[in-house]
């Protein structure tokens, strides 16, 4: 059986046909690359946050993806806002933060791709860099205009993501924040060539991999993150059936003859 993928949404403003109201929905390219590596996407839409529901879905899931999207709240970092940075989308920071301590708890394998490496960041309690230029001097990592850029990464040799996609590629960048100080418990995988931290993994999990870029904006070519990450749902749901299985209890013998 394919593994349950979750995927977070935006809450946006939506129009299509006569109606112009509030829509969860996420572009194509993510589920495509979920589908694609052998899994099977379900979409998250942002809700009131209670730990208990968000325990259920990832009870639900065999992996989760937290997606890109406006930048994460700085008061959860203790920092004002930079006068470029997003209006805070306070529902989808609370609501994936849930998901995310849900999955660790659980040890859920996830992939965060760009948002949702500074949301893990975050939550561990890290900072983030607010505007990159105000650091490296310019745009190159977001061009703005919907344009993807293409940046080199560097990755370390025996990480997850190196297992994955190798030491060094060429990845699309779209982000004007970034991981600064580190979370807890967090280690940095790879670099660019400038020492901005382009992916994060967490310690001890077995596969728990954050990047700072785009994957599914080439998934078609090279879907290797999702395939790693389907791969590890599928152990995980394995061995988690194992344990609920050894826990059941014998069904009394009539029952059993029955059978």
């Amino acid at each position: 059986m394919k593994p349950v993928i979750g995927l977070t949404t935006y809450l946006e403003r939506a129009q299509t046909g006569v109606w112009d109201v509030q829509a969860s929905f996420l572009p194509k390219v993510y589920f495509d690359a979920v589908n694609k590596a052998g899994g099977i996407a379900v979409l998250l839409p942002p809700q009131p946050v209670d730990d208990a529901i968000a325990a259920r879905i990832i009870d639900g899931l065999d992996g989760l993806i937290i997606s890109g999207g406006k930048d994460v709240d700085p008061a959860r970092y203790g920092q004002e806002p930079h006068p470029t940075t997003d209006e805070p989308r306070l529902d989808r920071d609370a609501w994936e933060d849930a998901l995310l301590t849900a999955a660790l708890d659980r040890g859920l394998p996830f992939l965060g791709i760009c948002r949702g490496a500074q949301l893990l960041n975050v939550a561990r309690g890290g900072t983030l860099i607010q505007h990159l230029p105000d650091v490296i001097g310019s745009d190159r990592y977001n061009l703005g205009g919907g344009v993807f850029n293409e940046n080199p990464v560097v990755v370390d040799s025996g990480s997850v993501v190196s297992d994955l996609v190798g030491t060094e590629l060429t990845v699309k960048s779209y982000h004007h924040q970034a991981i600064d100080e580190l979370g807890e418990g967090l280690v940095v995988t790879a670099r660019s060539d400038d020492g901005i931290i382009q992916a994060v993994e967490v310690a001890g999990a077995p596969f728990a991999v954050a990047v700072q870029w785009h994957p599914e904006e080439d998934a078609a070519e090279d879907a290797r993150l999702f395939a790693g990450l389907v791969d590890a749902a599928t152990n995980h749901r394995s061995l988690t059936s194992g344990e609920a299985a050894s826990r059941r209890a014998p069904l009394p013998e009539a029952l059993e003859g029955a059978r």
